[in-house]
């Protein structure tokens, strides 16, 4: 059997089609599965919405709508990205689905119960509305949330409560051992620092009078689960937790959660107390990106700047939109969106580099015609440097550091460029020999290049193979058009 693989994103609300935001995330993690395909690993690629919550009904009833019809044509929204983004999730959850979400969700709840974590209190808060979450005073920068920039509204009920305050040092002992790391390192100090500070106990519940759309906390249908213990739920219910054991006991714990800066907290706190309180194992590591702003503003609706991913796809297609995430935006520090920016990215290094060097290869190799496939021509700098290339990617992509790993990929287009300018295979005062010494080496370098980005670069990486063939005793190389036609 494949040594397996499970990958998850987080769950964005179903208030809104996703913005480019979102799909820095889903790319992000489409290049780890696509790359943990590639090395012949199992791999089980999750997404999904968050469909319950007070959040999205009050969008929908401002809209006139009922929260099922409201939620399914956000998730539809949502999934209609898999195309136009190039994605290749495997299950798509959504926390409305009575079969495959809430057994989980219900299994969860009562473990948590059974373990003497769980109690009913009234409770008098700050509530954010737009974190779906209590905050306290100490969170708030001026008096408002800073991830909202408004201020919470107090707030007094009976709420169930989960014992967070008892699993800070543990969390703490784990991080700190390496069992559950947190990529970048700093992320995981800041994290280490909130717990310093002493976790407080959270609300799991609100009663139903205030928030009905949700799933009812069993034996107490005066309550609704709230929506922490419900979406986070969701990385174990989609493969089994509560419905189908074997499948659960195959995939989990997750090899690595992608997750937004603003959600540290509650998946590296909250979601690996509740996996210590119903006795699971905690994830291995968690990847925590930055946000993405828009000519440097921060998304918004009220700004009016929400660009969403799939009108940028129609427009320049869906690789140069990975690449632009992939490579203009840090993994780990906010990054910044402009079509200026995009423009200058995509003709420098997809026009002018990639582009440029796959249509030079193939014209003249295609023009010398068919070229000897052997490998006792190959330069010993250019084997050298594609295993150096293939090793320095991996390890970027342990790491999440998806561009260092173009970069690296790019180091070899740079190489290709000097070699044909200095080799000049379409000059007649070459020998055939030299020439076609000089094209192997071109095609095998293309076809190195090709393949390591696969994971990044589907679609392109299957054009240029297309127009390769390595196979059998002669290379027979196809002219193709321009990979990616200049931006003026």
């Amino acid at each position: 059997m494949k040594e397996k693989f499970y990958i998850t994103t987080t769950i964005p609300y179903a208030n809104a089609p996703l913005h480019i935001g979102h799909a820095l995330e889903l790319v992000q993690a489409d290049v780890i599965a696509r790359h943990e395909r590639q090395h012949g690993r199992d791999v089980f690629f999750l997404t999904g919405s968050d469909e319950y919550g007070s959040k999205n009904d009050r969008t929908a009833r401002d809209q006139k709508k009922s929260p099922q019809t409201f939620v399914n044509e956000m998730s539809k929204l949502a999934k209609n990205l898999k195309e136009p983004l190039g994605l290749s999730w495997d299950f798509f959850i959504r926390t409305t689905d009575k079969k495959k979400h809430h057994p989980g969700v219900i299994n969860i709840w009562n473990a948590l119960e059974k373990s003497g974590d769980l109690y009913k209190k009234t409770y008098r808060g700050l509530y954010c509305s737009g974190c779906e979450a209590f905050v306290t005073e100490k969170e708030l920068i001026e008096g408002k949330c800073p991830e909202h920039n408004k201020e919470p509204e107090l707030v007094e009920e009976e709420n169930y409560f989960f014992r967070l305050s008892s699993y800070g040092k543990i969390i703490k002992k784990k991080i700190e051992e390496g069992e559950m790391k947190i990529y970048p390192q700093w992320r995981a100090n800041e994290l280490l620092s909130l717990i310093d500070q002493g976790l407080e106990d959270v609300s799991f519940s609100r009663p139903k009078e205030k928030l009905s759309w949700g799933i009812e906390v069993p034996g107490d249908s005066s309550q609704v689960i709230y929506v922490w213990a419900d979406a986070l739920s969701n990385y174990i219910s989609a493969i089994g937790y509560g419905r189908d054991e074997e499948e659960f006991e195959r995939w989990w714990p997750a090899d690595v959660h992608v997750l937004g800066k603003g959600v540290l907290r509650f998946h590296a706190a909250i979601w690996p107390a509740m996996l210590l309180s119903a006795g699971l194992t905690l994830p291995k590591k968690l990847f925590v990106h930055g946000y993405i702003t828009i000519d440097g503003q921060k998304i918004s609706k009220s700004i009016g700047n929400v660009i969403r991913p799939e009108d940028v796809v129609e427009k320049y297609g869906t690789d140069a939109v990975r690449y632009y995430l992939l490579r203009e935006v840090s993994p780990f520090e906010d990054g910044d969106f402009s079509y200026d920016r995009f423009k200058t990215r995509y003709n420098a290094d997809l026009a002018n580099g990639l582009g440029n060097f796959f249509a030079r290869v193939t014209n003249v190799a295609k023009n010398f015609g068919p070229i000897k496939n052997d490998f006792a021509m190959m330069e010993l700098s250019f084997e050298q440097k594609i295993k150096s290339v293939n090793e320095e990617v991996d390890e970027a992509l342990k790491e999440f550091r998806f561009n260092d790993a173009l970069a690296e990929i790019w180091s070899l287009i740079s190489l290709g460029d000097e070699y044909v300018n200095e080799k000049k295979p379409w000059e007649s005062t070459n020998t055939s020999a030299q020439n076609e010494k000089t094209l192997f080496n071109l095609l095998v370098l293309l076809n190195a290049v090709a393949l390591l980005l696969e994971p990044f670069l589907s679609n392109t990486s299957q054009i240029i193979q297309k127009h390769l063939s390595l196979k059998g005793k002669t290379i027979k190389a196809k002219k193709g058009k321009a990979l990616f036609p200049r931006l003026e």
